[in-house]
């Protein structure tokens, strides 16, 4: 059985933005972090966790962190694996919220799975540019997000 082999590790942000720039399907490896995480199955790692800041500067409260990348390589269940064990891991270490979003188009199942809930179907999205801040042209996707809650 192959859940049976998969164990958690702690990591680095390094590390994980290395595994992120090779499978990730729309974003970029994570300029910072709070924490990090993978899920190693015979010493190859099979996905990995970047929790951060919040992105929106409305949200960071000093209570509040977001799950910035969860990334496998498609091995069955890391993904809801890697949700369950942020969020334990986030609470442990003093934080009332944790969030992450995802395209529509994701679904959520492993979200679900992993017990967070959609607190906002319409949240986020659009480019953060702006007349008396530029930013550059946007290497991520720009559309409406889901936002969900552990």
């Amino acid at each position: 059985m192959r859940s049976g082999t998969l164990r958690f590790e702690p990591t680095n942000l390094r590390h994980c933005n290395g595994f992120v720039a090779r499978f990730h399907r729309h974003h970029r490896p994570a300029r910072g972090c709070v924490f990090c995480l993978c899920v190693v199955e015979h010493e190859r790692v099979r996905g990995v966790a970047i929790v951060e800041r919040p992105s929106a500067r409305m949200l960071q409260d000093g209570l509040t962190c977001e799950a910035t990348r969860v990334c496998t390589d498609g091995t069955p269940n890391v993904c809801s694996m890697l949700y369950g064990r942020i969020a334990k891991v986030a609470r442990l270490l003093g934080y009332e919220h944790i969030r992450t979003y995802t395209l529509p188009e994701e679904g959520g199942a492993s979200l679900r799975a992993a017990g967070w809930v959609l607190e906002e179907a319409n949240a986020g999205g659009g480019l953060w540019s702006r007349p008396s801040r530029l930013r550059a042209v946007a290497t991520f996707p720009t559309e409406t997000k889901w936002r969900w809650a552990a």
